[in-house]
């Protein structure tokens, strides 16, 4: 017997090897947990309190709330990790989501004590039938059945339109969203908006569906993340329902969805989200995007789904400057229970650059300041108060990451970057490279061109002064298919690198 393990346990792997079947592998991931934490703790947290859901190489493990979804996060994150790793291959990963019908369950199926720990009235159930509950993936806030298709319903209200603060970089994206939202015929389908994490595209995505709620209420309306349908698809196939998937999402007036860089390199998912995407612009039926890059660099994307995302209109939110960051804080900080100095507001504008979310996290900092003291925030209370999290929020960018990006946006390995070859293929990747190293990392050029294939300083001075000309002259650069201003790929590049 395996140190830590039950003897339930060890006949269900036992059996795990003479079966093949979904709730085999979730049995072996829960074996593998079962080892990494013992079988105390083991109990106490999981045993019969979660679902799990495999898709591809992703473990969800679903909770019963969002508290439980926090707390577990912080102690058993890495143990879950390589519990997946072990199981489904070492590029696996384990994510946490909320089931309420988990919650409901524990509070009529198990009895607990006032501080919540399971009592021993009833035992807990084995993990043979925690795996067979598993056996339907876990969506967040649904309680439905297997066959269903439905997205879950939000335990949050959705974004309005009105509440989105609008700069000289999001006009365009916001003016296409009203128009969409106000129902009318508009000349472009699909809607795709692009942009960095935070600069608000679930928000604008959100506003359109409730908009919509408004002015077509009898409009079927589905809002939507591409992971989502994945697992819908994926669930739908495993339950033999495909007919019915396909005319729940083929047979919508308005298809939303979020997060579309999901589906690269998911050649299956990609298939059939095109013979949806095709159905319904086929039908006349509005289509709304969204991804953290435009589609012409969705490298890992196939061709067809990229031009389809292209064919309507592309806006692109940028990452709001300081004005625009002002005017979010003071409408936000508007909102809270709290008493803020203009000044006070001014520091985070000019200090949290990254996202709207780090606006946001820095002033829930200062409300709480206020919560606790009843004084007037003010910009020395503030630039106290938020030091260490300043400290927490700053990037710092390395040789390794630079690298990185560019060798995703270009398709092209880091020993092609460090290799002599002088094709413009890798030529210009290398270039620019060098250019963003100088730019965004404390490395010397010495240090750039030794990580660069061991070239010396003058490499790295003349790549820099070559991109800047570049630049300068508003050249065009391929990427793909495609061809592209050079200011845009450096942009693009400063964007990822910023967001890590």
């Amino acid at each position: 017997m395996q140190p830590g393990m039950t003897p339930s346990v060890r006949a269900e792997m036992t059996s795990a090897h003479s079966e093949h079947t979904t709730p085999d592998l979730n049995q072996a991931v829960l074996i593998a947990i079962q080892e990494r934490l013992g079988a105390k703790r083991y109990g106490l947290w999981f045993e019969g309190k979660v679902k799990l859901a495999i898709t591809d190489d992703r473990l969800t493990v679903a909770v019963g709330s969002p508290f439980l979804l926090n707390w577990m996060q912080k102690q058993f994150r890495t143990e879950l990790t390589s519990a997946a790793q072990s199981v489904l291959g070492p590029s696996a990963q384990a994510n946490f989501t909320v089931d309420s019908a988990l919650a409901i369950t524990s509070a009529t199926g198990s009895s607990q004590s006032s501080t919540g720990v399971p009592t021993r009235d009833k035992p807990a159930k084995s993990p043979r039938a925690l795996a067979a509950e598993a056996s339907t993936p876990a969506i967040q806030g649904s309680s439905a059945s297997p066959t269903t298709t439905l997205p879950p319903n939000r335990s949050r209200r959705l974004a309005d339109l009105n509440d989105f603060v609008t700069g000289p970089q999001t006009e365009l994206a916001l003016t296409a969203a009203r128009q969409l939202g106000s129902g009318q015929p508009v000349p472009f389908n699909p809607l795709y908006i692009c942009g960095p994490v935070g600069s608000g595209k679930t928000h604008l995505l959100e506003g359109i569906c409730r908009q919509l709620k408004r002015t077509q209420p009898s409009a079927n309306v589905l809002l939507i993340t591409a992971e989502s349908f994945a697992n819908y698809f994926t669930q739908a196939l495993r339950d033999h329902s495909l007919p019915s998937f396909r005319q729940r999402f083929r047979s919508v007036d308005v298809l939303i969805v979020d997060n579309v860089e999901f589906f690269e390199s998911k050649r299956v998912f990609q298939e059939e989200f095109l013979h949806t995407f095709v159905e319904l612009a086929d039908h006349g039926r509005t289509i709304v995007l969204s991804g953290t890059r435009h589609p012409r660099v969705l490298t890992k994307l196939s061709d067809e789904l990229v031009s389809r995302f292209q064919s309507g209109l592309v806006c692109r939110l940028e990452t709001p400057d300081v004005a625009t960051r002002l005017k979010i804080v003071q409408v936000k900080a508007g909102r809270m229970a709290g008493e803020f100095a203009t000044e006070a507001l001014e520091h985070i504008a000019q200090r949290f650059q990254g996202s709207v979310r780090e606006l946001e996290g820095a002033l829930n900092c200062l409300q709480t300041y206020y919560s606790m003291t009843k004084k007037k925030v003010t910009q020395s209370t503030a630039r106290d108060v938020l030091a260490d999290l300043e400290r927490d929020c700053m990037r710092l960018i390395r040789l390794g990451d630079v690298e990185r990006v560019v060798c995703n946006l270009f398709g092209v390995r880091p020993k092609d970057l460090q290799s002599e070859s002088r094709v413009r293929t890798i030529s210009q990747p290398r270039m620019l490279a060098m250019f963003l190293a100088r730019k965004l990392t404390p490395s010397a050029y010495t240090e750039i061109g030794q990580h660069f294939g061991g070239r010396n300083h003058s490499t790295v001075m003349s790549a820099e002064r070559k991109v800047q000309q570049w630049l300068e002259q508003n050249e065009t650069i391929r990427v793909a298919s495609q061809s592209w201003s050079i200011g845009e790929i450096v942009q693009m590049l400063e964007q990822q690198l910023m967001a890590g």
